[in-house]
């Protein structure tokens, strides 16, 4: 456990090198639960593209001890988040990761948390769902992981990931004043319904997943489950109808064509399509190779917005649970 008063910058420089020591790295298991796990797939999908030495999976916690992957070990780095540091499943799936030899690296808010405990490195993250900093939980994955690639295979695209960063908060501004009315029609439109689906692709699949199960099925109580664009024609598009409702999500990157062929579909059969299209909201000013990596975050914190508003619409604040924090479970 690293000394949680230094600088963010230390933290994350510290776990780099951290990575970079190791002397071989063969897998790089991304671990958490719910909405933090829904932050790991975005960092999955980045290896994936991109590494070309390093294997990435994305586990749910509870998941990766019950499986106990047989190449976790030396040559593994496992990197997990829990927002309070206290979710039970991330860490004990910590604490058996260490057991096992690999590397562990944690994201949280709370020093001196049972995660951080347990871990060899934290890096402490502030949380503001609506504002994206460098020093949020989003963005200090990304730069970890392209931090990684760097440091372990020279990656050079990391040097354009914080140029990206830096534009992002505008680039959120400007999209969430260009959509006042629409956020405002949506909320109304959608204040009565019981169920929205999300459907997205690539690595935005983390936001409509992030968004089925901790918006609208936690913090609304709406029916809702997140199809991938890739899948819809292999089962869900069946459920499409004039009144059912979809937020889609329509990338800059490689799999821009899925969410296109998806979106031509649901629009031809349902009336109440809601298409978030990366292009529209000024992410195509940010470098090609680039875009599609940080594209999640900024759909995230938009989204975030017309959740407030749809919440605020329904009269069910979106802290509200019946279950979570109510009783043992």
């Amino acid at each position: 456990m690293l000394d949680h008063n230094l600088p963010t910058e230390a933290q994350l420089s510290a776990a780099i090198d951290s990575a970079k020591c190791r002397v071989d790295v063969d897998d790089v298991y991304f671990v958490a639960c719910g909405g933090s796990y829904a932050l790991m797939l975005p960092a999955e999908y980045v290896m994936d593209r991109q590494s070309k030495t390093m294997a990435a999976h994305a586990l749910n916690a509870a998941e990766f001890k019950a499986r106990a992957p047989a190449r976790l070990g030396k040559s593994s780095i496992v990197i997990l988040c829990s927002l309070s540091g206290t979710t039970p499943e991330t860490v004990e799936a910590a604490r058996f990761a260490r057991e096992r030899g690999a590397l562990t690296i944690v994201l949280t808010t709370v020093a001196g948390s049972p995660l951080d405990e347990v871990a060899e490195i934290s890096i402490y993250y502030k949380h503001d769902p609506k504002r994206l900093e460098t020093n949020d939980a989003p963005a200090l994955l990304a730069r970890l992981t392209f931090g990684i690639l760097a440091a372990r295979e020279g990656n050079e695209v990391v040097a354009k990931l914080d140029a990206a960063l830096n534009q992002l908060p505008g680039i959120v501004d400007k999209a969430v004043a260009a959509h006042e009315g629409r956020i405002a029609t949506f909320a109304e439109d959608h204040k009565r319904d019981t169920v929205i689906y999300t459907m997205a692709s690539g690595g935005n699949y983390a936001t409509a997943y992030s968004y089925a199960i901790c918006i609208f099925q936690e913090m609304q109580w709406i029916h809702s489950a997140a199809i991938h664009a890739g899948e819809y024609f292999h089962g869900p598009f069946e459920i499409t109808d004039f009144d059912v409702p979809f937020i889609v999500l329509k990338s800059l990157g490689a799999s821009r064509p899925m969410d296109d062929r998806a979106i031509d579909f649901v629009t031809k059969y349902s009336n109440r399509v809601t298409v978030l299209d990366a292009e529209e909201l000024g992410l195509g000013a940010l470098a090609t190779d680039i875009v599609e990596y940080v594209e999640p975050l900024v759909f995230g914190a938009l989204l975030r917005v017309y959740c407030d508003k749809l919440a605020f619409s329904r009269g069910h604040p979106l802290t509200v649970r019946r279950y979570m924090w109510q009783m043992e479970y």
